[in-house]
């Protein structure tokens, strides 16, 4: 059963994504009108769920625990309030303040959450409790060795965002017939779309998430150029540990360029949903390019893209976000510095 969300639950939702998230903040405005409420909505219940994930202040049971209590919260089969008053309480001084609060008022994102339709709202309980339990199983084998290997990496990618591309192509085919016809090859690219801006996530942030204790880095493909990523160290200039991150520079770019086909698959006359994607793409990828030209960055602020660089982005991809030819001109000239793009990994997860 759906029902109006109250003002003040709506204002809060649009007050609490500047705090939580400045890209999204900026990036979801520019959808269509139907569109903003539910996908500003999924992101928040996605922060909701990578905040319980996150605080190291919570133990695996805890994680697990809440994880799973939250999935049913999304679904209508558990308390938001009852959620809120067990995490708040646990959160520590790692978790933003920002997040401190979008936990406090779980209940009114929940109350926006159950006033979606009924395509909206599964879309949005499917991803939470497969992102959810997937990530806690994750986090249950977090170490500094690094993930098995490259498959091991996809599947980590898929719960963390392949499942968030699936889920924003089930509300753009929900909100579009004509998108809509396109949901088979639409739905095989997101999963590539969400591992693309994941890997590019991961390798900016290798040194904070050691600091931390984990490594989401795949060991065969550092094995196999002869490093072991036991011995990775801030600031590591050995050629062998960058052979490696040139592999997942070039598998990355070639996602990227999986999304980039994803978005010319959108009607160009819906050009809010262009943006949107568009200015994800173009942000990753000039992230790409600065940590191939600093492969030896010991700090994520060192290959952090500048303001003007995002304006850039912001300006370009806007202006011709109708025009595919221009954007697949954009790609090759923006990414040409890159390793040269070869899906390692052809098959992508099926997780479902």
């Amino acid at each position: 059963m759906t029902s109006q969300p109250s003002i003040d639950d709506a204002q809060y939702q649009d007050h609490i994504l500047q705090g939580v998230s400045r890209t999204f903040a900026l990036t979801i405005p520019q959808l269509p009108e139907t569109l903003r409420r539910v996908i500003g909505n999924a992101y928040l219940l996605c922060r909701i769920t990578d905040t319980i994930e996150d605080d190291s202040a919570l133990t695996n049971e805890q994680t697990r625990q809440l994880s799973d209590m939250f999935a049913e919260v999304v679904c209508g089969n558990a308390s938001a309030e009852e959620f809120a008053h067990q995490l708040y309480p646990l959160l520590s001084a790692h978790t933003i303040p920002a997040e401190h609060d979008l936990i406090k008022n779980t209940p009114a994102v929940i109350r926006v959450t159950h006033s979606f339709n009924p395509v909206q709202r599964r879309a949005l309980e499917r991803c939470v409790r497969i992102m959810a339990k997937g990530m806690a199983d994750y986090q249950e084998t977090e170490s500094l060795d690094g993930l098995k290997d490259l498959p091991a990496m996809n599947e980590y990618c898929y719960y963390v965002a392949g499942v968030v591309g699936e889920m924003l192509t089930e509300l753009f085919c929900d909100y579009s017939e004509e998108i809509n016809r396109h949901k088979p090859a639409l739905m095989k690219l997101s999963v590539s779309f969400g591992q693309g801006l994941q890997m590019t996530n991961i390798l900016k942030d290798i040194w904070d998430d050691r600091k931390r204790g984990a490594c989401w880095l795949p060991q065969d493909i550092f094995l196999k150029n002869g490093f072991d990523l036991r011995d990775l160290r801030p600031g590591i200039s050995d050629e062998k540990f960058q052979a490696g991150l040139a592999e997942l520079l070039a598998v990355a770019k070639g996602h990227l360029q999986n999304a980039l086909t994803y978005t010319s698959m959108i009607p160009p006359k819906e050009k809010g949903i262009r943006k949107f994607c568009l200015w994800a793409i173009g942000m990753a990828i000039l992230t790409l390019n600065k940590i191939n030209q600093h492969r030896d960055f010991s700090e994520g602020a060192q290959v952090k893209i500048s303001r003007r660089s995002v304006k850039a982005t912001i300006v370009t991809t806007s202006l011709f976000a109708s025009h595919d030819w221009i954007l697949e001109l954009l790609f090759r000239l923006t990414s040409r510095n890159l390793p040269l793009a070869g899906l390692h990994n052809e098959a992508l997860p099926e997780i479902r």
